[in-house]
C-alpha cells in the first residue's frame, strides 16, 4: 500500500468522525432526543435545552468535549459506579504508554527505518509504506540496538505505569466494599444441586440442612421456583401493561380511562386497556404479594441467608458435602444482578453447556476465516484483479485503488466484526451464570479471544504466511514467521485502527439505533413519553475488546510500524472524552461487579507486550543481530516475572473478600444496631417475582446513597413528563390478557382439586 492510499483512507474517516461529531453536537440539544442522548440525566440536560434558543440548537458546538473532560473521577464513581472508572482507567493507561512510544518510535525509529536501505525515495505520496517499516533495515545493520533500547523502555513503563494502576484500582476495590451500604449479596450465599427426597419438600431439605451444619450462623433461606410457560406469558403481559400505563399515565387515569388516538402509519384507533386478573390470583395476592405468579415447583436451588459476611464467605468457599456436585455453594450476586433465567438449570449439566459453546465458539471462529480471507484478497491488488477480472477497467484509476486497497477491507472486517458481540453474549446465556455481570464478563473474554485471532494472527498468517510459506512447519519457527508477517501486514493494522477505531468511536457517540427507534416511537407510533426504564446499560463485553485489540496492536507494531502509534494516540484521545460523555450520560449502570474487570485488562497487555517481544526477537534473528536478539529473552523472562508478582499480589483481591474487612464490617453494624435492620432487608431482597419492576439505575458507588438515589429517580420522572398524549396501537391484548388469566385460573383450581 501506497501513502497516497493510507492518507486517502484517514482522510475518509476524519470526514466521517467529523461529520458525525458535528452533527451528534446538533441532535444532543433537540428535545426530542433527550431520551436517546441522555438516559442517565434526563432532568438536568433536558430543562437546560427546552430554554435554549432555536438558533443555538441547530449550530455545532465543542460544549459536549469540555464537560466530558471536566468531570472528576468521583463524580464517574458515584454516577456510574467502579466499573466505568475501571474502563476510564484502561484508557489513562493506554493514553500514557502509547504517548510515551509515540515520542520515543516516531522521533526515534521512524528515521531509523525510512533510512534503513541506501535507495531512492519516491515522491512522499507515492512512497510505499513499507519504507517506514523495520523490513526497509538492512541486515546486520548497527542501528538495530535502538530498536531494542526502545522496546526495552517501553516495556519498562508499562510494567511500571500498570504496577500502579492495579495498586489503585485495588485500593477502589477495597474501599468500594468497605464504606458502601450493606449489600445483601454479602450475606447471601447461593446454593444449587440440592438433593431431592421423597419425604419432605426441598425447602425443608435447605433448612434442615443448614440449620444442622451452619446453625449459629443460618438465617433463612429462600427457594428458587421454575416458572412455567403460563406463568411467564402473564409475567411478560403485566411488563407490557406497566409499560403502556407509564406511557399514558399523563393523560390517562391509573383506572384505564378511554382514550382515542391514531396511530402514524395506519391511522386507526386504539382504546387503552386494563390487566384484568383472575379472582383466585387477587385473592393469592392479598395474602401473599410474593407468590401473586402462582410458580409451577421448587427448583434445587436456594438463596440461603447468613447472619454475617464472614460466615456467608465461608459457606461458599467450603465443600459442603463429600459429592461436589451436590450443595453447591456460591456467594450470591447483588438482587438486580441476579439471572434468574439460569438458576434453575440442573447443575450438572453445566460442565456440558460449557463444553458445548467452547466448540461453538471454536466452530464460529473457523467459518469467520471466511470474510478474513475475503478482506486480506482486498488489500493485495493484483489478488483482486486476478479473482475479479470485471474490475480491472475500474481498478486502473488511482482513486479507485485507494479506496480499494486502503478504505474498503477494514470497512468490510468491521461490518463483519458486528456480529461477533451478540453471538458471544447468546454462548455466554447457554453457559448458564448464575449474574448479568457473569454473563456480560464471559461475553467479553469470548469476544477478545475471537478479536485477537481473527484481527491480529489470521490476518497475519492468510495475508502472508500462507502466501508465503503455505503452513506452519512447527512452533519454534513461530517467532520467525510473526516477524516475517507482521511488519507486511502493518499497513492494514493502520487502516484498521482509523476504522474500527475513529468510526466506532464516531458511531457510538451518535447512537444510530436509538436515533432511529427514538424517530419511529415518537413520530409514527406516537409514543410521546420516555420510559426510564429502557435505558440500555454500557456495553462492556464489546468496547473493552476493542480497546485491548488496538492496545496490543499498538504493543506488536510499536517499533516494526511505529506510523500507527499518532493514529491509535488519537483514538485513545477521543475515546477518553467520548467514553466519559457516554457514561455520564447515556448509559446507566444497574448493577456492580467491583471492577473485575481490570485483571482482563491487565493479562491482556502483558500478553501483547510478551508477544512484542516474541516478534522483535524474530526480527532481530532474521536481520542477524545476534546480540539485540540475546537481549530479548531477559525481557520477555522479567514481563512476565512481573505478571506473576501482580497475580500473587493483587489479584486475590478481586476473587474473594478479605476476612478482616468482613470481620470489621460485621463489628461495626453489630455495635451501631444496624444488623438486625440489614436481617429484615435481606429476607425481601431477593425477590423472584418483584411486584414492581426497577425503572432508574442501580449504583452502589462511592458516596451515593440510597435517598439521594430515589430522590434522583423522582426528579427523573417529574422531568420526563410531557404534555403530549402517548399511547400505541394495541388492539385486541385487553383479549388476551383475560383468556391468559383464565388459564391460570383454570391450571390453579385443577392443582388445588
Amino acid at each position: 500500500m501506497k501513502l497516497s492510499a493510507l492518507l486517502t483512507s484517514a482522510g475518509i474517516n476524519i470526514g466521517v468522525c467529523a461529520l458525525l461529531l458535528s452533527l451528534y453536537s446538533v441532535l444532543r440539544k433537540q428535545p426530542g432526543n433527550v431520551s436517546v442522548y441522555f438516559g442517565r440525566r434526563l432532568a438536568e440536560e433536558h430543562g437546560r435545552h427546552r430554554d435554549s434558543y432555536i438558533l443555538e440548537r441547530f449550530v455545532p458546538s465543542p460544549s459536549w468535549i469540555v464537560k466530558a473532560w471536566q468531570y472528576t473521577e468521583e463524580e464517574i464513581l458515584s454516577a456510574a459506579g467502579l466499573d466505568a472508572v475501571v474502563f476510564l482507567r484502561a484508557i489513562v493507561f493506554s493514553i500514557r504508554i502509547f504517548s510515551i512510544a509515540a515520542v520515543i518510535c516516531v522521533f526515534g525509529i521512524l528515521p531509523l527505518n525510512y533510512y534503513g536501505q541506501e535507495m531512492h525515495h519516491d515522491h512522499f505520496p507515492s512512497e510505499s509504506l513499507d519504507v517506514y517499516n523495520i523490513g526497509n533495515v538492512m541486515e546486520k545493520s548497527r542501528w538495530l540496538w535502538v530498536h531494542c533500547l526502545v522496546l526495552y523502555i517501553i516495556s519498562c513503563a508499562a510494567c511500571v505505569l500498570l504496577y500502579f494502576e492495579y495498586k489503585r484500582i485495588a485500593k477502589m476495590r477495597q474501599i468500594h466494599i468497605t464504606r458502601s451500604p450493606a449489600d445483601p449479596s454479602h450475606f447471601t450465599v447461593l446454593v444449587r444441586g440440592v438433593p431431592k427426597s421423597t419425604e419432605e419438600p426441598l425447602s425443608e431439605t435447605v433448612r434442615q440442612f443448614f440449620t444442622r451444619y451452619h446453625g449459629p450462623s443460618y438465617l433463612s433461606h429462600q427457594m428458587v421456583f421454575r416458572v412455567g410457560k403460563v406463568q411467564k406469558i402473564m409475567s411478560n403481559a403485566e411488563k407490557v401493561y406497566k409499560k403502556f400505563m407509564h406511557w399514558n399515565s399523563t393523560a390517562l387515569d391509573p383506572r384505564s380511562r378511554p382514550n382515542m388516538f391514531r396511530c402514524g402509519l395506519c391511522g386507526a384507533t386504539s382504546n387503552s386497556f386494563e390487566l384484568i386478573r383472575s379472582q383466585s390470583e387477587i385473592r393469592t395476592t392479598k395474602s401473599n404479594p410474593s407468590h401473586s405468579y402462582l410458580p409451577e415447583k421448587e427448583c434445587a436451588a436456594a438463596f440461603v441467608f447468613f447472619k454475617t459476611r464472614y460466615a456467608a464467605v465461608v459457606a461458599s468457599k467450603v465443600l459442603q458435602s463429600s459429592n461436589p456436585m451436590l450443595w453447591v455453594t456460591n456467594l450470591a450476586p447483588e438482587p438486580h444482578d441476579v439471572y434468574w433465567s439460569n438458576l434453575w438449570l440442573p447443575y450438572r449439566q453445566l460442565w456440558l453447556r460449557r463444553i458445548a459453546t467452547l466448540l461453538a465458539s471454536i466452530v464460529f471462529m473457523f467459518l469467520f476465516l471466511i470474510p478474513v480471507a475475503f478482506v486480506q484478497g482486498l488489500s493485495q491488488l493484483d489478488q483482486v484483479q486476478q479473482r475479479l477480472p470485471f474490475l480491472k477497467g475500474i481498478l486502473k484509476k488511482t482513486f479507485m485503488i485507494q479506496i480499494v486497497t486502503g478504505y474498503l477491507p477494514s470497512v468490510i472486517l468491521q461490518l463483519f466484526l458486528y456480529t461477533v458481540p451478540p453471538t458471544m453474549m447468546l454462548f455466554s446465556t447457554v453457559e448458564g451464570p448464575i449474574s448479568r455481570s457473569g454473563r456480560k464478563k464471559s461475553a467479553c473474554t469470548k469476544v477478545l479471544y475471537f478479536t485477537i485471532w481473527n484481527v491480529f494472527f489470521v490476518n497475519v498468517f492468510s495475508g502472508s504466511v500462507i502466501n508465503q510459506l503455505n503452513v506452519i512447519s512447527s512452533p519454534k519457527d513461530i517467532p520467525a514467521q510473526l516477524a516475517r508477517a507482521v511488519p507486511r501486514q502493518a499497513t492494514f493494522f493502520i487502516t484498521y485502527v482509523l476504522t474500527s477505531g475513529w468510526a466506532s468511536l464516531s458511531s457510538e457517540v451518535i447512537q444510530l439505533f436509538g436515533l432511529v427507534w427514538n424517530f419511529l416511537k415518537k413520530y409514527v407510533f406516537r409514543v410521546k413519553e420516555d420510559d426510564p426504564a429502557s435505558v440500555p446499560s454500557f456495553p462492556y463485553h464489546t468496547e473493552i475488546p476493542r480497546v485491548l485489540l488496538l492496545g496490543l496492536l499498538g504493543f506488536t507494531c510499536s517499533i516494526l510500524a511505529p506510523l500507527i502509534l499518532p493514529f491509535l494516540l488519537v483514538y485513545f484521545l477521543l475515546g477518553y472524552v467520548v467514553y466519559r460523555n457516554q457514561i455520564m450520560n447515556v448509559y446507566c449502570s444497574r448493577y456492580e461487579t467491583g471492577g473485575r474487570m481490570w485483571p482482563i485488562v491487565h493479562n491482556t497487555t502483558i500478553f501483547s507486550l510478551v508477544l512484542a517481544q516474541i516478534i522483535a526477537l524474530g526480527v532481530f534473528g532474521l536481520k542477524e543481530s545476534p546480540v539485540a536478539s540475546g537481549f530479548m529473552i531477559p525481557l520477555v523472562i522479567l514481563t512476565l516475572l512481573f505478571n506473576e508478582y501482580c497475580r500473587q499480589r493483587f489479584h486475590p483481591l478481586f476473587k474473594n473478600f478479605p476476612a478482616q474487612d468482613l470481620i470489621e464490617m460485621d463489628k461495626a453494624d453489630e455495635q451501631s444496631g444496624r444488623m438486625e435492620q440489614i436481617h429484615e432487608q435481606l429476607l425481601s431482597a431477593y425477590s423472584q417475582f418483584p411486584p414492581e419492576s426497577p425503572n432508574v439505575c442501580l449504583v452502589d458507588g462511592e458516596g451515593s446513597s440510597g435517598s439521594n438515589r430515589k430522590d434522583e429517580s423522582i426528579e427523573l420522572r417529574n422531568d420526563l413528563s410531557h404534555p403530549t398524549l402517548a399511547g400505541l396501537p394495541i388492539s385486541r391484548l385487553r383479549q388476551v390478557v383475560t383468556a391468559v388469566s383464565m388459564l391460570v385460573s383454570l391450571q390453579s383450581k385443577s392443582s388445588a382439586m
